[in-house]
Order: C-alpha cells, then structure tokens, then sequence
C-alpha cells in the first residue's frame, strides 16, 4: 500500500502521539492539530503547497477549540472530496450514526483498538486509490 498523508486532530496530546506513533509504523506520514482551526489550517496549507492530505482523522468533541462537525464542514468548502473518518469516545453521538450527513467516510470509537484502525485507514485510502488514480502525492 503507498504512503498516505494523514491528518490527526485531537484536544488529547496522548492520543495524538499515539496516532502519529502507529500510524507511522504503517508507513505513513503524519501531522497533527489540537483543535479544529489548526487542523484547516494545516489542511489549506498543505493543499495550497500541492501536497494534500490523503486522510484527516479527527474527534468529534473538542472542548476549547472548533469540533470535530464544524471542522468538517469547513473542510468540506475548501475540498469537496476530503475523506474523514471521525474518532469520538461516544458511540451514542447522534453524528456516529449518521456519517455520510456530515460528510464522514468512516468512524473509529476510542479508545482506538489498533486492527479496527488500520482497517479503518487502510480501507479508505484504497478506495481513494481506486477513484483519485491519477493524483499526485508529495
């Protein structure tokens, strides 16, 4: 499988070191952000560098900062093909099940089992392979 471009945005510096920690073992790169602004932020950035992210991984609730919905929505205007898979500590979350409303592709429940991630990832990015063959990756 390539090397994906994945972004992590969690209010928790433990799980984000855990994301970028596994998710580098499968060979991928990895950038995080705390709270949503900083995760458009980095995204807008790096589209505007011709180096997009493959993959955005991001909670749903962020208690000092912009949300996980409000981040996707704002993703969603700047890339309509964005590919998301929210992470959230609450299986009850009206947004866990209804994905596809809010623009979601996937879901992972914390805490993280690591199979159920990869899974998870690895799905999504070769799906986006098989729709997005000819774009370029930095």
């Amino acid at each position: 499988m390539p090397t994906a471009r994945i972004l992590v945005m969690d209010d928790e510096q433990a799980i984000l070191n855990l994301a970028r920690e596994f998710l580098q073992m499968m060979g991928h790169q990895v950038d995080t952000a705390i709270e949503g602004a900083a995760a458009v932020s980095k995204y807008r950035e790096a589209m505007n560098a011709g180096r997009p992210f493959d993959l955005v991984i991001m909670d749903l609730t962020v208690p000092e900062g912009m949300n996980g919905v409000d981040t996707m929505a704002r993703l969603l205007e700047m890339d309509p093909d964005v590919s998301v898979v929210v992470s959230s500590g609450y299986a009850d979350d009206p947004v866990i099940s209804n994905l596809s409303s809010y623009g979601f592709q996937g879901v992972v429940l914390k805490p993280w089992p690591m199979d159920e991630l990869r899974c998870v990832v690895e799905g999504i990015i070769k799906q986006r392979a098989k729709t997005r063959p000819n774009k370029q990756r930095g």
